[in-house]
């Protein structure tokens, strides 16, 4: 490890356990000593976020010193994945996340000892600084992670909004996955430094496959190959909600455990269909394009483009959920008989077949326990292990991941054990205080 690095930098890059930084990080951590306004084109799973919070640690050193670093994102799934990197560092310093959906008063709340690092939805962090919430003159750091998408989604008049209160920050980062995207006037770049690591490459890890129907509805398809996929977690994505629901019915009828997302849902249910896709519970989810970006979940190890991309930025995007981090994974683009292969497919995509098989695919191994109590009931990890090993009789190595709400907790556990665990915890307490705790819906 470099002894160019600040002791903070060091300390965070033990703690995300790298061995060492990657040299788009490298060169990120170097630029941002001096240039103030910064483009990051990057592919994703390539270490983005790591790269942009670092500098953060180098700049911001002590709490208490109001917020010091600002990241805008284009939705509450990415907010808090960059809040949980934040964490894992092991700065010590707070982190606070505000998004559309979140409680407005938990948030002015947390914002009242101001966090060194705020990270939210434009909408939302516009909110605050037009009611005063946020104090902007402390900002020095302005950070758009996947810029494009949020003007894709819509949010150009927020982040407008959002510029005209933090008009000279000391530092503007925009970073994304791709060059398409153009950078609005309003941000007054002049000359910035561009670092581009984008590429057309085939990702290390990555491979892609092309099969074809043999008639023009591709369920039958799908049917075939999902029980053939290696072990994992895997993305079904489509152009729309309806599709998503479509074989989301035929799934259940044919008893394989998933999960749906999509735009349709409340976030309460879009929250619990990523806990339980992460945790194993529902290892296959079939989604819109909600998901292709913005979703750092380890384990992805398919993804399945059951109806084209409707551009090659989206095509990268969704095949970004995999072989992220030097980790590998295959993407399967499934044609009917009459669908032309688009040009943005790669020339280092395998045309193949794959056969039928009486493969079944396995129930998961993992269930997922509800908990009514989070963090604001100071609920921590410790707690619920301790819960379910002296009171539910569980092992250690029986306890999967495990997701603390604000005011809900998740735990994965063996499907096989769940039933006895619910009967051997419905009156014991969690804190002293008894909680609501039942098989997640």
């Amino acid at each position: 490890m470099s002894l160019n690095y600040s002791s903070s930098v060091t300390k965070a890059i033990t703690n995300l356990g790298f061995e060492s930084l990657n040299p788009m990080q490298t060169e990120m951590l170097k630029v941002c000593k001096k240039a103030r306004q910064i483009l990051l084109f990057s592919p994703t799973g390539s270490g983005k976020t790591v790269a942009f919070l670092l500098p953060v640690l180098e700049k911001a050193k002590e709490q208490n010193q109001g917020i010091k670093a600002l990241v805008i994102v284009p939705s509450r799934e990415l907010a808090l994945q960059i809040e949980q990197v934040f964490k894992s560092m092991g700065s010590g310093l707070k982190v606070s996340t505000c998004y559309g959906g979140h409680k407005v008063k938990t948030e002015r709340n947390n914002l009242l000892e101001a966090p060194t690092l705020l990270i939210g939805t434009p909408g939302r962090i516009r909110y605050h600084l037009d009611k005063g919430n946020i104090n902007p003159a402390t900002i020095e750091q302005l950070i758009l992670d996947e810029y494009d998408k949020s003007f894709e989604f819509g949010f150009e008049k927020d982040i407008s909004a959002i510029l005209a209160h933090i008009p000279a920050p000391e530092q503007v980062i925009l970073t994304s996955a791709t060059k398409a995207a153009t950078v609005p006037d309003f941000f007054k770049l002049q000359n910035p430094v561009v670092l581009d690591y984008s590429s057309e490459e085939k990702p290390a890890g990555l491979e892609v496959k092309l099969i074809r129907a043999e008639e023009k509805d591709k369920l039958s398809l799908l049917f075939k190959l999902l029980p053939g996929l290696q072990e994992g977690l895997t993305l079904v994505f489509c152009n729309h909600r309806d599709a998503v629901e479509r074989i989301s019915t035929l799934l259940n009828e044919n008893g394989i455990s998933h999960d749906t997302y999509h735009g349709g849902y409340e976030q309460s249910q879009r929250e619990r269909a990523l806990i339980k896709f992460r945790n194993g519970s529902n290892p296959i989810l079939v989604t819109t394009d909600l998901a292709s970006r913005g979703l750092d979940i380890a384990g992805v190890k398919n993804i399945v483009h059951y109806q084209l991309a409707t551009s090659e930025t989206v095509f990268l995007h969704r095949n970004g959920r995999t072989a992220r981090m030097d980790n590998e994974g295959t993407v399967w683009i499934l044609l009917s008989e009459n669908e032309k292969i688009p040009d943005y497919i790669p020339e280092y995509c395998l045309e193949t077949s794959i056969a039928d098989t009486a493969k079944k695919i396995p129930p998961p191994f993992f269930d997922t326990l509800y908990f009514g109590a989070g963090k604001k009931d100071k609920i921590s990890k410790g707690d619920i292990v301790g819960l379910l090993i002296q009171k539910g009789g569980l092992n250690k190595e029986d306890i999967g991941i495990i997701n603390i709400l604000d005011f809900e907790s998740f735990a994965a556990v063996p499907a096989s054990k769940i039933t006895k665990l619910v009967s051997l915890l419905v009156n014991e307490k969690l804190k002293n205080k008894r909680v609501k705790i039942a098989v997640s819906n």
